[in-house]
């Protein structure tokens, strides 16, 4: 079961709003192209959104949908990835100061994502987490900015890698 957190300089509403928007799903969701409601209001249960996935000329279109939902401090969704099964994705926010901590929980619910999960898998998650945290921090804190609110960590005293 794939785990991972990151401290974002957001308040948990400002993050929320980021979360509650499924058409920004594919701004912060590494390997997404588009995404766009097509069932429900999301976040709400049973909601969905459908998704592009590029893998060079291919494209995939997939769908997630809400299973649980505690506004402004949990979503959990099954993310369908066709042949590949299914997977349960839970987005946890806690204030932290006046921060959010946000915790992702990951793992393969049916399918043969499940079949083949191992220690390899996991650590191809824990990397694909990463990388979908520090866009979720980015498009945050990105809208914090745009709506007078509080600045990024990069305009705090963090040095920013050049070019980014």
């Amino acid at each position: 079961m794939a785990k991972r957190h990151r401290l974002i300089r957001a308040t948990p509403e400002e993050v929320w709003g980021i979360l509650a928007d499924g058409g920004r799903y594919a701004d912060w969701v590494v390997g997404t192209a588009r995404s766009r409601p097509v069932r429900g209001d999301w976040p709400e249960v049973g909601a969905a959104i459908t998704y592009e996935i590029r893998l060079g000329p291919l494209r995939l279109h997939n769908e997630t949908v809400v299973r649980r939902c505690l506004p402004g401090r949990e979503l959990e969704l099954e993310a369908k990835a066709g042949p590949l099964g299914t997977a349960r994705i839970a987005l946890e926010l806690r204030s932290w100061g006046d921060d959010t901590l946000i915790i992702v929980d990951e793992h393969p619910l049916q399918g043969a994502g499940g079949k083949i999960h191992n220690v390899a898998v996991e650590a191809l998650i824990q990397l694909r987490h990463r990388e979908m945290l520090r866009r979720l921090e980015e498009v945050c804190e990105e809208a914090c900015r745009r709506d007078g609110g509080r600045p990024g960590l990069s305009d705090q005293g963090r040095v920013r890698p050049a070019g980014a």
